[in-house]
């Protein structure tokens, strides 16, 4: 949701959404995701008191974050080295969009967590979000990203979730200085290879964490970033 360096403000806005499990749920339900399927809290990534009550498996985590200093050095560093990312096709490893949607990193977060992994053998055939991977599954990165942009279906299903939340949300054009990324983000120059897990192993694993979600908080630690704000939900079985 910060200003995105690689997004014009001529670029068109998007209300940004709250890393709320009702709002993200409500937003993947209606794009074509199952309502046995969506977001849960994540109180604690240390605590197994409270992890036990997030449902497993977990197919993504969805982390939001305030973005510092220390993120904005480690993020232009790793990328100074990497190529621009040009794969599509069937056999890509794993479906990327670069955001160039002001606002919008909550809906690019919310897109890798379904369009990739376990949730992505769930999406209901036929629906807005089955179409939009198949119309984007053989485009280069680019078009891919204006196949997002030009989609109505997915800019009224992201200003009808965003309607919902806690909070009173900001106005479209309003710069948030905060950012959504799931295992992938639309804000660097394309994937990147973490690691591996095994078939025992979920997002919410000590290895998947390892990797992902105390990565980052490593990172912003040893950057000397003092404020480790962050919120964390998890993408996987509702329980009745």
């Amino acid at each position: 949701m910060t200003d995105n360096p690689d997004v014009p403000t001529t670029q068109k806005a998007f209300v940004p959404l709250e890393n709320n499990p009702e709002v993200m749920s409500h937003l993947v339900h209606q794009l074509g995701l199952p309502q046995t399927i969506g977001f849960t809290d994540v109180f604690s990534i240390d605590e197994p008191d409270l992890l036990a009550f997030v449902p497993r498996p977990s197919h993504a985590l969805l982390l939001v974050f305030p973005v510092s200093a220390t993120y904005e050095r480690s993020r232009t560093a790793e990328d100074s080295s990497l190529p621009e990312y040009t794969g599509s096709g069937p056999a890509e490893p794993v479906t990327w969009f670069k955001q160039t949607i002001r606002n919008a990193c909550g809906l690019i977060g919310l897109l890798h967590a379904v369009s990739n992994g376990e949730s992505k053998k769930h999406i209901t055939p036929g629906s807005d979000l089955d179409q939009l991977l198949r119309d984007a599954q053989n485009l280069a990165p680019a078009k891919r990203a204006d196949l997002l942009y030009d989609s109505k279906a997915l800019e009224s299903a992201h200003a009808d979730a965003a309607k919902l939340g806690d909070t009173a949300a900001p106005e479209a054009e309003d710069s948030v200085d905060l950012h959504f990324v799931a295992f992938l983000d639309g804000r660097r120059r394309g994937p990147l290879a973490r690691g591996k897990l095994t078939e025992d192993e979920d997002a919410l694993s000590e290895a998947a964490l390892a990797l992902g979600v105390r990565r980052f908080l490593k990172t912003e630690a040893d950057g000397g970033n003092p404020d480790l704000r962050f919120s964390l939900v998890s993408l996987g079985p509702l329980f009745d």
